[in-house]
């Protein structure tokens, strides 16, 4: 299972900057970087709920669930 991260995609749309999005969302900019960049093992909801308030969108707007190819396959046998 494979979740991309599209926080780049949405901070562009909204013409804002990290580091605006983290002193909005009351999280560290070394967090909200490890989150953009696909690196952060969860997220809370809280976190994500600040997020979609800030930039107006929804959860799947910044997170995207991309199956295996492998996954697939598995599914079918």
């Amino acid at each position: 299972m494979t979740i991309r991260v599209n926080l780049d995609r949405v901070l562009l749309e909204r013409r804002m900057s990290l580091t605006e999005l983290a002193e909005r969302v009351g999280i560290t900019l070394a967090n909200l970087s490890i989150l953009k960049t696909g690196k952060a093992r969860a997220v809370r909801f809280s976190t994500l709920s600040a997020l979609c308030r800030e930039l107006d969108c929804q959860p799947a707007d910044i997170l995207v669930y991309e199956p295996e190819q492998d996954e697939g396959k598995m599914a079918a046998e």
